[in-house]
């Protein structure tokens, strides 16, 4: 099997620009709102504690999550930059799905936690400060469509980045529903209101936290990107002309926007089996947008017990 250089390259301008946001950018994005996170939350476990709010308390823990996620989409960011080398061939690209995946699993555990938490104040409802809630609250709504602001302008074509996007927009809604749970404290004095409001916090981290686990569990799984079907690529393939056979064939995601695909095909005797390549990474570029192929190529017939021969030759790379 051969890897040529110059194609090399080609994926790595290929995964730049399919992401549509500059690198620094979205550096950028994350760092401001990883710091109006930072500064609300310690504010808010403050007075989480001071008003005997489990609602704030668990939009506090939502916001670590979101804080957490984000620290990890910078660090991965960085790795996922460093050239392939060693053992490490196609370099650290992934760091960002394992990112996603731990930012999930967080979500996941700190949801049951609150679960838990919440429906023992159910039964047995502390006095809670519900004026106290709702400005935290009302001041959380702003922080957070701020850093929604800044987020959305990074780009969100990376599950590493769209896992943060999705941790602060969740956090969003957290702080709506303990804003009005907030309301009904200060007016009827209903504690049992804020173990409500934090279920709905709890829920909205475990919807988040399976998406992310769900996506991320997909690209370690070698799964077939969505919206890319094997079965409709394998007959693509097999409808070209001179294809006779094609075996082997195995599409996977390497990171976000970044497919991959390789197989082998089998090609008439009278034809040139480099122009057959040449024609299926055209094909796959245009209908499928996947650009990183590793395809072998032989002549041989259509019947099971063929030999190859000829024009065994293995390309990296794909028609730009």
């Amino acid at each position: 099997m051969s890897t040529s250089e110059p194609h090399k390259h080609d994926h790595d301008h290929h995964h730049d620009h399919s992401h549509g946001v500059a690198p620094d950018a979205n550096k950028k994005y994350l760092t401001i709102a990883l710091l109006l996170l930072l500064g609300f939350m310690a504010v808010e476990v403050v007075v989480g504690m001071l008003a005997k709010s489990l609602a704030l308390i668990s939009d506090a823990g939502h916001m670590l999550t979101d804080v957490g996620s984000i620290g990890l989409a910078l660090v991965a960011m960085r790795l996922a930059k460093r050239p392939a080398s060693g053992s490490y061939t196609f370099g650290l690209k992934r760091v960002e799905i394992l990112s996603a995946q731990a930012n999930g699993l967080t979500l996941l555990l700190l949801s049951v936690w609150f679960i838990v938490e919440a429906i023992r104040r159910l039964i047995d409802p502390p006095v809670v400060e519900g004026l106290l809630v709702t400005v935290i609250a009302v001041i959380g709504i702003g922080v957070n469509l701020l850093a929604v602001w800044a987020m959305s302008k990074a780009n969100r074509q990376s599950l590493n980045v769209e896992g943060s996007f999705q941790h602060i927009l969740t956090d969003l809604y957290a702080f709506i529903a303990t804003a009005i749970a907030g309301g009904i404290i200060w007016w009827t004095g209903w504690n049992r209101v804020d173990s409500i409001a934090a279920l709905v916090v709890a829920g909205l981290m475990l919807k988040a936290g399976i998406g992310l686990v769900r996506e991320s569990g997909r690209i370690f799984l070698e799964a077939a990107p969505r919206g890319l079907d094997p079965v409709t690529i394998a007959e693509a393939i097999r409808a070209l002309p001179a294809v006779t056979r094609l075996d082997d064939l195995h599409v996977w995601e390497v990171t976000s926007g970044m497919p991959a695909l390789s197989g082998h095909i089998y090609v008439n005797h009278d034809i040139d089996c480099h122009d057959v390549r040449r024609a299926v990474e055209a094909m796959l570029h245009d209908r499928f947008k996947i650009t990183h192929t590793t395809l072998q190529t032989d002549h041989g017939a259509t019947d099971e017990s063929a030999s190859a021969a000829g024009c065994s030759f293995a390309s990296t790379g794909g028609a730009h």
